[in-house]
């Protein structure tokens, strides 16, 4: 596998059907240890007995709350990778349905996801998304309000110093200029997530946690190849 990739040790869950994740933890013979329960796998990521972990196609009902609840946490915030056939990888948030309902939540998101795109070698421009363009105002007050906080979020964080800009709801030009795209809301960005994924064919690594220093990746049960997951879990454990 890559010779640049760390010499660590990255936990994968299973259930049901192994063919996918054995066949990808003998690529990265030593390194990969397999896990059928959700408990173990979770101890040893908060132990350090691994360095990492990737769901694999562990439930997430089960193995979710689990982590959750070990490391802590009031909320699992992630980031979701995708990359479009023929273009280029960048990253998204909020995916989750229940995240980014508000300004302070998305600002949160971006000052999390930024150190990441930093270890994986990306660039820094941010687009933040909107439900509409911006001479759609007046036509719906949810709309209205996405729009007036997508350009109070650019304001804010260009004064912090960010390289950030108004993508109103233009996805077609954001995903060949941003590194990172926030979708006005978690409903917003896990249907542009599956859309882009599972009928347009962009590659997903899967979605890193952003809110803790354990590298945990979450992905997708209907994935047939974990080795992306892997390769991203390892270069994440690289400070």
């Amino acid at each position: 596998m890559d010779s640049e990739l760390p010499d660590v040790k990255v936990g994968i869950g299973v259930h049901g059907d192994r063919t996918a994740v054995e066949a990808c933890a003998k690529r990265f013979p030593g390194n990969v240890i397999i896990y059928d329960d959700a408990d173990a796998l979770v101890d040893d990521l908060v132990s350090g007995k691994i360095d990492a972990a990737v769901r694999g196609n562990m439930s997430s009902s089960v193995l979710l709350p689990i982590l959750k609840r070990k490391l802590g946490l009031p909320e699992l915030e992630r980031i979701v990778l995708l990359e479009p056939k023929g273009g280029r990888l960048f990253c998204m948030a909020p995916v989750g349905i229940d995240e980014g309902w508000t300004l302070e939540q998305k600002h949160d998101l971006v000052i999390k996801c930024m150190p990441l795109l930093k270890k994986l070698g990306m660039g820094s421009r941010i687009a933040i998304m909107s439900g509409g363009r911006c001479d759609d105002k007046g036509r719906n007050a949810v709309v209205d309000q996405t729009i007036d906080d997508g350009l109070a979020l650019v304001d804010i964080l260009r004064k912090e110093g960010y390289d950030a800009y108004d993508g109103q709801i233009l996805i077609e030009n954001i995903v060949g200029d941003a590194d990172l795209v926030i979708a006005p809301e978690g409903i917003s960005g896990n249907l542009i997530f599956r859309i882009m994924h599972f009928l347009a064919g962009a590659a997903a690594p899967g979605a890193p946690l952003i809110n803790t220093d354990k590298v945990f990746i979450d992905t997708s049960r209907a994935k047939t190849d974990y080795t992306d997951s892997i390769v991203l879990a390892m270069k994440l454990t690289e400070r």
